[in-house]
């Protein structure tokens, strides 16, 4: 479930950016106060994504605003289908037309590509996890469109969880620094959160396994071929969560799950995806 109040957040920064000092075409055309209807056409096949948001965007700006869905966030879609109908302001119908556009296109770009992937793991133990390669001030968004596609979301952000990647463990002075220090902030400052470790050897996996069995609660296996994950996973037996992560894509993902891995991180879920093309027309009686 999306946070209203940073989803607020989101349509305001977003209608300043877009508006200015006023969406000029609309104020010199347009009546004020004059009410009209609209729908949402599909123009390609996929994952709809987004729908919810659009009805937030329409009725945080006009609270009036009567919104009617055909097809909800997950559903499938096909060219030719309408997702929703929404009668409110046309001014508002006009100002919030490109930020819905721009959400729900995006949005289903990216469920549709997490579909896909899933899809691929059916039948199997692994699941698909996003990344923090997202773009600026749009990862709520991305990450729910993952979410919508059946993927996992991961971390959302530096603050959710402790990640020791390869810099973080260089900087520190080698693994066993870096998880202990991780490890003393957890307990000292922040009780409850977790630490995942990334691991570059089939060396690095035994050596968590040995020291860090109460510290860790995931193991990254970062560009192990699945070869590699295979021989990792068997040697972790279960201690740890695992999670295979670096260059996996559409064509590579099930040979990294009939390893038996936990989790597949996939950056290309929101970098990779191309928005659908969806339209938002007037409805003229």
């Amino acid at each position: 479930m999306l946070n209203k109040e940073q989803l607020h957040h989101l349509i305001d920064e977003a209608l300043k950016e877009d508006v200015g000092d006023g969406d000029h075409s609309t104020l010199s055309s347009i009546p004020s106060g004059q009410k009209g209807k609209a729908v949402l056409k599909i123009k390609q096949d996929g994952i709809l994504a987004g729908v919810e948001v659009a009805k937030e965007i329409f009725t945080y700006i006009d609270p009036s605003a009567v919104f009617t869905s055909y097809k909800n966030d997950g559903d499938a879609m096909h060219n030719g289908e309408k997702a929703f109908e929404v009668e409110a302001g046309i001014h508002t119908i006009l100002t919030c037309e490109r930020l819905v556009l721009n959400c729900m296109q995006r949005m289903s770009g990216i469920a549709t590509l997490t579909h896909q992937y899933v899809e691929k793991l059916k039948g199997y133990h692994t699941k698909v996890l996003d990344t923090r390669k997202t773009t600026p001030n749009f990862r709520l968004l991305e990450k729910e469109a993952v979410r919508i596609g059946g993927g996992v979301n991961h971390r959302f952000g530096l603050y959710d969880m402790i990640m020791l990647k390869d810099n973080h463990i260089d900087y520190s002075g080698g693994l066993e620094n870096a998880i202990n220090r991780a490890w003393d902030y957890v307990t000292t400052k922040k009780p409850g959160l977790k630490i995942e470790v990334e691991t570059r050897s089939l060396d690095d996996v035994m050596l968590v396994c040995n020291f860090a069995k109460d510290k860790v609660f995931r193991i990254m296996l970062d560009n192990f071929s699945p070869a590699q994950v295979k021989e990792a996973v068997d040697i972790i037996g279960g201690a740890f969560e695992t999670e295979a992560s670096g260059g996996i894509n559409i064509d590579t993902i099930v040979s990294y799950a009939e390893t038996g891995v936990d989790y597949v991180s996939v950056g290309g879920l929101i970098h990779q995806a191309q928005s659908l093309d969806l339209s938002l027309k007037a409805v003229v009686v």
